[in-house]
């Protein structure tokens, strides 16, 4: 009863750990869930920064603290934000880089994918085709809404529009304006069936685009009517409607200049026909084929291969445009140059895909100005000039090298770890301007979304190797500290079991012979005579009593273990044999020998009790001049001998007492080994040896671990077994 205080104290404490542990989750889960998390957010692309952006498609980077997709893919997206947020608006400015299409926000956006409208969420965007401020659904489908005025005017590419999408609840409002004019033109639904939150994005649909100043705030009523009074109307609800850019083929207006009709009366060759022009005169040649890098120069690409164009006369291009190229062909070794081109687009397209090939197919040259897909093993990065990203590969025994523009490059430079595995896509070039002829071929990656980390690097490498080791070493180190000290607060409980036994016992047995011994003698003298059969029944009595007494207090003191003390066996003995001989003529040394060492306490006690009989039993018996107490350590052991010069004793004799039978079971009690060596008038000398556990080094720890498994597997299967240990202990 006198531990239930403190047992329901530990009970109230840990029922009040465990709920603030869980008040703790709970609050730790409701901030990462709160709806206004991170809010108000703003882009940092003027900063050259980007880390938080995730692409879906597209070729986007960071240009001049803008950013930008210069890919005419349909329905390429860029995501940020948190899943949770709900009432808010996101605006920025937008500008077209194409003369079909739209771009624009996406908001409580979920579930992307890359490819057309492959997301849960509203999108609001400007459109050239039709001069429409866009606004719709998209749930892997799209649904847009459907207002009979919905023109803000002529949405004109490469002009900057400032764009507004706002969802409070179940209301979406999108609004377009000038960024220098405070007037603009809203749109707004009502879904009844709303996507309650989700995260912000950037997307463009058939031309690509430009985003600046992107802001993401909280958004209230207030926010919401301020919007809807652009409107003029209502707001309507969804309907499904076709998307009419995704089967829209028709002849794109070109600019002023370039609003020449196509003349297909020129003779068009083929990029890989180039090569067999002259090389003493340049040639005239027009080609066509499909944008597949802007910068740091063109490059077209047809079904017969690639070509460089260095100084192109458009610079509107982007990612998939179908073009006409007309110039000075200059053959190389491998691709041609088109030097002096007039570059005519001729309408917009889809990006062509890669071509997968082999690093050793890549680097014949045979793909040379060809848009492909290769496979690598990172072996370096570093920076190039204007902050460019160099990235060294190999494959198998081949090398190569691949080159990025700076924009997103410091979010990929930081993650990319040395001896990943990658798939990149990217221009194969083996021009010298970029080889350096270092390696037989280069590859210009467009955005970081060419570059793709299959695999880390492997978990062998040599620093993981050498912490996987130290590990294992500290984890040996703390289970073998662990073992002997558990092993030692055993023994600490045995003794002080035997401490208890032994005062128990003096208070009880040895207390109760003195006192029936002192009673037999009261009776004793009070009787009269000598020899009568009474009196000697009582002094034969007496006699036993006497020795049973001596026999308990032998008892009692072999069961307490305050006679080492915090002294060594050899002092310990020395100091007890010097207390028996007090006053006598017998010459007491004690030595120790070899490398001495920590003896585990169980094993000294042991020892001392094996000592303490033995030396007792020389004084008291042998009658010795001389007498020797000798502890040797050796490599795994340590041996205490005890030697006499005194009369001896025949061997074969059974012995009086347990003397001899309780050293040899005290030492049996340890594994250790007993040995007598008397003979009559020669002196006797007893030696018991025992091993020492092994000292734990960088070798040997191994093998002491499976050991010790073994033995706490086999004590814990074996109760029996246990017990008896308990037992021998």
């Amino acid at each position: 009863m006198s531990h239930l205080p403190f047992h329901s104290s530990r009970v109230v404490l840990g029922s009040l750990l465990c709920l603030l542990l869980v008040l703790g989750c709970f609050a730790l889960r409701a901030y990462l869930h709160s709806p206004n998390r991170g809010l108000p957010y703003g882009d940092s692309f003027a900063k050259g920064n980007a880390d938080e952006w995730k692409a879906f498609g597209g070729t986007w980077e960071l240009a001049n603290g803008l950013m930008r997709n210069d890919s005419d893919e349909r329905g390429a997206k860029l995501m940020t934000g948190s899943p949770y947020w709900h009432n808010y608006s996101i605006e920025g400015d937008v500008s077209l880089l194409g003369l079909d299409g739209d771009a624009g926000l996406i908001i409580r956006s979920g579930n992307e994918e890359e490819g057309v409208n492959s997301y849960s969420g509203y999108y609001a965007g400007i459109r050239t085709r039709d001069n429409a401020l866009v606004l719709g659904r998209a749930e892997y489908g799209w649904m847009e809404v459907i207002k009979q005025n919905r023109r803000p005017g002529a949405i004109r590419p490469f002009h900057w529009y400032h764009l507004k999408l706002l969802a409070y609840d179940c209301q979406i409002v999108a609004a377009v304006g000038s960024p220098s004019q405070a007037n603009h033109f809203s749109l707004g639904i009502d879904d009844q069936d709303c996507a309650y939150s989700g995260r912000v994005g950037l997307r463009s649909y058939l031309s690509g685009g430009t985003w600046r100043n992107i802001v993401v705030r909280p958004a209230t009523h207030d926010d919401l009517a301020e919007m809807l009074r652009g409107t003029g109307q209502g707001t309507p609800e969804l309907t499904d409607q076709v998307d009419e850019g995704s089967a829209f083929l028709r002849e794109q207006q070109l600019p002023a200049d370039q609003q020449k009709s196509t003349r297909f009366d020129k003779k068009i060759q083929t990029i890989a026909s180039l090569r067999l022009a002259s090389f003493a005169k340049p040639a005239i040649a027009t080609i066509r084929g499909v944008v597949v890098l802007t910068t740091p120069m063109l490059f077209v690409q047809d079904s017969t291969g690639g070509v460089y164009i260095p100084h192109p006369s458009s610079s509107t291009l982007k990612i998939g445009d179908e073009v006409e190229v007309t110039g000075e062909v200059h053959p190389g070794d491998f691709s041609s140059t088109l030097e002096r081109a007039s570059v005519q687009m001729l309408w917009a397209r889809a990006p062509v895909a890669p071509v997968s090939v082999t690093v050793s197919e890549a680097s014949t040259g045979k793909y040379d100005a060809t848009f492909i897909e290769v496979r690598g093993r990172l072996a370096g990065k570093k920076k190039g000039p204007d902050n460019a990203l160099l990235l060294d590969l190999d494959y198998g025994t081949q090398s190569f090298r691949a080159i990025m523009n700076p924009g997103r490059g410091d979010y990929l430079f930081n993650k990319l770890k040395l001896d990943s595995s990658l798939r990149l896509r990217g221009i194969c070039v083996v021009d010298s301007l970029f080889t350096h002829n270092l390696t037989p071929f280069a590859l210009l990656l467009r955005s970081n979304e060419d570059l793709e980390v299959l695999a880390g690097p492997p978990w062998w490498s040599t620093g993981h190797i050498v912490a996987i080791v130290f590990a294992v070493l500290l984890l040996a180190l703390i289970i073998n500290f662990f073992y002997h000290r558990l092993a030692q607060w055993r023994l600490q409980g045995v003794l002080e079991e035997r401490e208890r036994m032994a005062h128990e016992m003096h208070d009880t047995l040895a207390q109760s012979f003195a006192g029936i011994g002192f009673q037999l003698q009261a009776i004793r003298n009070g009787l009269n005579g000598e020899s009568s059969p009474l009196i000697q029944q009582l002094d034969l009595a007496r006699n036993l009593v006497r020795h049973s007494h001596e026999e308990a207090r032998r008892s009692i003191a072999t069961l307490r273990s305050e006679s080492l003390g915090s002294q060594d066996i050899s002092s310990a003995l020395q100091t007890l044999a010097l207390r028996m001989v007090d006053g006598g003529t017998v010459q007491v040394t004690a030595e120790e020998t070899g490398d001495i060492r920590p003896i585990p306490l169980r094993i000294a006690d042991t020892l001392f009790r094996i000592g303490q009989e033995a030396v007792a039993n020389a004084v008291r018996h042998s009658h010795p001049t001389k007498l020797t107490i000798l502890l040797g350590y050796n490599q795994d052991s340590v041996s205490l001998l005890i030697e006499d010069n005194g009369i001896g004793f025949l061997h074969d004799e059974s012995p009086k007492g347990f003397g001899i039978r309780g050293m040899r079971r005290r030492a049996q009690s340890i594994s250790a080994t007993f040995r007598i060596d008397t003979r009559q008038g020669e002196g006797t000398r007893i030696q018991a040896t025992a091993p020492l556990p092994p000292r734990l080094t960088v070798t040997s720890w191994p093998k002491l671990l499976w050991e010790f498994v073994k033995e706490y597997r086999f004590d814990a299967r074996s109760p029996k077994h246990a017990s008896s240990n308990i037992n021998r202990r």
